[in-house]
């Protein structure tokens, strides 16, 4: 799987490494992802998300319901991958 947070959307980025003499060569920025495995109350299971640390402070401060239901309206989450992800 690519390395994007399925809570916000976030993915690598490209920047430079500059070094002490100015000369610029292209590197990668990486999220900082989690595989965490979260209680779904209102489905009465466990799933595993890739989130991010952002993603992990959106879901303390939101709930893991609104969290999902906004991935899934912002088109980071898919329905089909969540319900893949169902752990009995």
């Amino acid at each position: 799987m690519s390395k994007i947070c399925q809570i916000t959307g976030k993915k690598s980025m490209i920047g430079n490494n500059v070094s002490h003499s100015l000369r610029r060569t292209k590197r990668h920025f990486d999220v900082n992802l989690f595989t965490k495995k979260f209680y779904y109350v209102e489905e009465d299971c466990w799933i595993y998300l890739k989130v991010s640390a952002a993603g992990l402070r959106i879901i303390n401060r939101i709930g893991l319901d609104a969290a999902i239901k906004q991935a899934l309206v912002k088109g980071h989450l898919d329905i089909k991958t969540l319900e893949n992800q169902v752990i009995g």
